[in-house]
């Protein structure tokens, strides 16, 4: 069953990504296999439902614990990628406002030379990346021209900071680099190339390198950094990393797939992380891997929602706290309803 809300907004937006190229038909097919059924639809309603009551009134999300409240501008972002993973844009709809004021306190908390995040967190470049990766989409699915300059100086930042190898690390100086930070520097160039916006090929072209080399031969799957062991998050991050770079037959995205669906466990410390990035590149595998792993992804996520009323949230396999897994699983849950560009070919 599909809500009044969703339905207008995905007859608009498919037909505009066939015509754009970013969907191709037989991506387009194959997803149409995999549906959200009725149970799973309202929790996505309910996860939205806990994000929006908890949006503070400058438009960011806070967090509802202390670990959580030391990175608004990454609840932020995960926040505004779970709404329009279910349909829901600036000004539009049920929560068109939340998104909109999401939006501006993204778009406020850029500096002028294009950085966004905390400067004293030493993880600098994982904020500055999934925000990038949240504006990009977003502009792409509205072409707000307000949103524009401020993401070309986010990608630029980008851009500056890839290390000689290729990859990226947590401060936006190029100097050594991981699978990690890099995979979101990917992914933001990826939604910001698909929106319009330059990104130089060579760019993409060293970071494809650099993730090359962290593969396991051994292992079958892909390492923190080269020469280190090999991990189900660190392997889902990786093959994402190739496919949203064009890589998308890969043999080692193949080798990877398989690695995820042999070393799948639901107690991993990483859990929630990994599957942020293993649900969408076994979607861009399309056919039966992507219907097993969204199966088999459901049940679990399912299967450990808790209840806030008439909400509901998730809070077991992350240590950041219930915003951010709720995000990401309602991002998973709602995958197959084809709104977010950057889940496709």
């Amino acid at each position: 069953m599909t809500s009044k809300l969703v339905l207008p907004m995905r007859l608009i937006i498919l037909p505009l990504l066939v015509l754009g190229g970013l969907l191709a038909p037989a991506s387009a097919q194959e997803a149409d296999q995999v549906t959200v059924d009725t149970a799973t639809e309202r929790i996505i309603k309910r996860g939205l439902r806990y994000l929006a009551r908890y949006q503070s009134p400058n438009g960011a999300w806070l967090g509802r614990n202390e670990k959580e409240r030391h990175y608004p501008i990454a609840m932020t972002s995960y926040a505004l990628m779970a709404f329009q993973a279910a349909g829901h844009l600036p000004g539009e709809g049920e929560y068109g406002k939340a998104v909109s004021l999401g939006v501006d306190y993204l778009l406020n908390s850029v500096s002028p030379e294009g950085l966004i995040g905390d400067r004293n967190n030493g993880q600098y470049m994982y904020f500055h990346g999934i925000s990038t990766i949240t504006l990009a989409e977003l502009y792409g699915q509205t072409s707000n021209p307000s949103m524009r300059p401020k993401l070309e100086r986010m990608v630029k930042i980008i851009v500056s900071s890839q290390n000689q190898d290729g990859g990226w690390r947590y401060k936006p100086t190029a100097t050594d680099a991981d699978v990690s930070v890099t995979v979101l520097q990917v992914v933001a160039l990826r939604a910001a190339k698909s929106g319009g916006l330059k990104v130089p090929q060579a760019t993409i072209d060293d970071a494809v390198s650099y993730v090359r080399s962290c593969y396991n031969e051994d292992k079958g799957g892909f390492s923190y950094q080269p020469g280190s062991g090999a991990g189900f998050a660190r392997t889902a991050a990786a093959i994402y990393s190739l496919q949203v770079c064009g890589h998308y037959d890969d043999p080692l995205v193949k080798a990877g797939s398989k690695y995820l669906f042999d070393n799948f466990g639901e107690q991993q410390r990483w859990f929630t992380y990994g599957n942020f990035y293993a649900a969408p590149a076994q979607y861009m595998i399309g056919g039966e891997t992507w219907r097993k792993w969204y199966y088999k992804i459901r049940d679990v996520i399912i299967s450990k929602v808790h209840n806030d009323g008439d909400a509901s949230l998730w809070f077991e396999n992350t240590s950041v706290g219930p915003t951010y897994e709720t995000a990401i699983n309602v991002m998973i849950l709602a995958m197959p309803y084809q709104y977010i560009p950057l889940y496709q070919r």
